[in-house]
C-alpha cells in the first residue's frame, strides 16, 4: 500500500506539471486588433529548443506586459510601456532571454492573421511562430554577437497553414528570443520587451502598425527639423565672412553648427532607418560629434566676444574637448571591459569633470559677453545660454528640470526646447552681426 500510495503520488505530481504549464490564452479577434500582454513564460539563457510549440516551459517564471494606464515611453511617447527585466529581479543581465506565450484565437476568419512585433525592445529580437522563424527586429542574428540597429514597428504574416486548427479554433505557440547587448551604467527599467506585441486581422493589425509608425516619426521630426535649421544657420555664418574675414567667428560657428546638426538630425537618420548600428552611433555621435561640438562652439564665442587674445582659453577648449572625447569613449563598455574592473567608473567621474570644466568655460564666455556694451553682443549672449541648457542637458537636470514633455502624445526633450530658442537667437544675432556692414544713409532710388 505504501509503495502504491508513492506511485499514485507521482502520477498526481506528473498531472500537475503538465497542467502548471499556461493554458493557451484565448482571445476573440473579429475586426480588431488584441495586445498580448500576458502572461508570457520567460527565461533568461538561450536554446533553440525553447522555439518549439512542444517544450514544456512550466517552470520558467511569468511575466505580465500589462501597462498601467497611460503608460507610454520616455523618449518619443510610445504607448502601452512597461519595465523591462531589469526592474523584474534580473538586474544588469546582459545576453539572450526568451518569452513564450501559448494562443487560441476563437472566431477567426480564413483569412492570414498577423502580429505586430513589439516596438520598445532592449535590443533585438527574433519572433518565431509554433517553431518557425518568423522574422527579427532591431538586429542581424546572422552573427553572434548580434549587430544591433535601431527598434522599429514590425508587421509579420502568420499564415494560416503555421496554425493548428481544431476546427473550432487556431492555437499555436509564439516565441520571443531577445538580446541585449552588454553595457556599462543601464536605467533601472532596462533589458527585454516594453511594449507587448498585437494579434490581428490584417485591417486591426496594419492600422496599428501604421499608427505606430505615425508616432515613431513624429516623435523624431523635431531632430530632423532642427539639424538641417542648424545646417542652414552654418550656410548664413559663412555667408557673412567674406564681409569680415579676419574673424574666425564665422568659421568656428559653422563647424560648431553642422556637427550639432548631425548630431541631431542623426537620432532621426537612427530611428527611422537601419543604416547605423547602435556601435557605430555611440563612436560617430555620442563620442566623437559631441565632443567635438563643444570645442568648436567655445572657439566660436571666444572669437565673437573678442577675446582671441586670451590664448588660455583656447588652451582650454582644446584640452577640454580632447579630455571629453578620450573620457567619454574609454567608459564605453566596449573599451572598458579590456581595461580593469571599476574602469568604466573610473572615466565616467573623470567625464563629468570635464564636462563641468566646460560648463564653467561657457559660462565665462557668457560673462566676458555680457560686459560688453553691444546690443549685438547681448544677443549673442543670450544664444549662448540657450546653446549650452541644451548641450549640458544632464547638469540641467541635476537642477530638477524636468527633461522632456509629450504634448498632444509626442515625446520634446528640453534640449529640442532650448535649441528652437537658439535657432532663433542664433539667426538674429548673425543677421546682426551682418547690418554692420550694410552702408549707412545711402538712399537707393528706383529706376525710373
Amino acid at each position: 500500500m505504501r509503495r502504491f500510495g508513492i506511485y499514485l503520488a507521482l502520477i498526481f505530481a506528473a498531472m500537475f506539471a503538465v497542467a502548471a504549464q499556461a493554458a493557451p490564452v484565448s482571445i476573440q479577434l473579429g475586426n480588431a486588433v488584441v495586445p498580448l500582454n500576458g502572461p508570457w513564460k520567460f527565461h533568461t539563457g538561450d536554446d533553440a529548443r525553447w522555439a518549439s510549440p512542444d517544450f514544456n516551459d512550466a517552470q520558467w517564471e511569468t511575466f505580465d506586459l500589462t501597462p498601467k494606464a497611460g503608460a507610454h515611453d520616455g523618449d518619443v511617447g510610445l504607448k502601452g510601456y512597461v519595465a523591462g527585466w531589469n526592474a523584474r529581479g534580473h538586474r544588469n543581465y546582459s545576453g539572450y532571454a526568451w518569452y513564450r506565450m501559448a494562443v487560441r484565437v476563437g472566431g477567426a476568419n480564413s483569412g492570414t492573421l498577423w502580429i505586430d512585433g513589439p516596438a520598445a525592445v532592449d535590443n533585438a529580437y527574433q519572433l518565431y511562430f509554433n517553431g518557425h522563424l518568423i522574422g527579427d527586429g532591431g538586429g542581424d542574428f546572422s552573427r553572434d554577437p548580434p549587430t544591433v540597429v535601431s527598434i522599429q514597428p514590425r508587421l509579420f504574416a502568420l499564415p494560416r497553414n503555421l496554425w493548428h486548427d481544431d476546427g473550432n479554433a487556431l492555437s499555436g505557440v509564439i516565441a520571443i528570443r531577445v538580446y541585449l547587448m552588454k553595457a556599462g551604467t543601464v536605467p533601472a527599467d532596462y533589458g527585454g520587451i516594453h511594449i507587448a506585441p498585437l494579434l490581428g486581422n490584417e485591417k486591426g493589425a496594419g492600422d496599428h502598425y501604421r499608427g505606430q509608425w505615425l508616432q515613431t516619426f513624429e516623435g523624431y521630426v523635431v531632430d530632423a527639423s532642427e539639424g538641417l535649421i542648424f545646417v542652414m544657420l552654418a550656410v548664413m555664418a559663412l555667408c557673412i565672412l567674406p564681409f569680415d574675414r579676419g574673424n574666425s567667428f564665422y568659421v568656428w560657428a559653422a563647424i560648431g553648427l553642422c556637427l550639432a546638426g548631425f548630431a541631431r538630425g542623426n537620432q532621426a537618420i537612427f530611428f527611422w532607418g537601419q543604416t547605423e548600428t547602435y556601435t557605430e552611433i555611440v563612436l560617430l555621435r555620442i563620442v566623437l560629434a559631441d565632443g567635438l561640438v563643444f570645442g568648436a562652439f567655445a572657439m566660436a564665442w571666444r572669437a565673437a566676444f573678442g577675446l582671441r587674445q586670451e590664448r588660455w582659453s583656447a588652451i582650454a577648449a582644446a584640452a577640454l574637448t580632447a579630455g571629453y572625447i578620450v573620457t567619454r569613449f574609454c567608459s564605453l563598455y566596449m573599451v572598458s571591459s579590456h581595461l580593469w574592473a571599476g574602469a568604466s567608473a573610473f572615466f565616467l567621474d573623470i567625464h563629468q569633470a570635464v564636462r563641468l570644466g566646460l560648463l564653467a568655460l561657457f559660462l565665462y564666455l557668457a560673462a566676458r559677453g555680457a560686459m560688453r556694451r553691444e546690443t549685438t553682443a547681448w544677443i549673442g549672449v543670450a544664444a549662448l545660454v540657450f546653446l549650452s541648457i541644451g548641450l549640458f542637458a544632464q547638469e540641467v537636470g541635476m537642477l530638477g528640470v524636468q527633461g522632456i514633455w509629450f504634448p498632444f502624445g509626442v515625446g520634446v526633450s528640453r534640449t529640442e526646447y532650448a535649441h528652437a530658442v537658439f535657432d532663433v537667437l542664433m539667426f538674429a544675432y548673425l543677421l546682426a552681426r551682418l547690418w554692420h556692414f550694410v552702408p549707412q544713409g545711402r538712399v537707393i532710388k528706383k529706376a525710373s
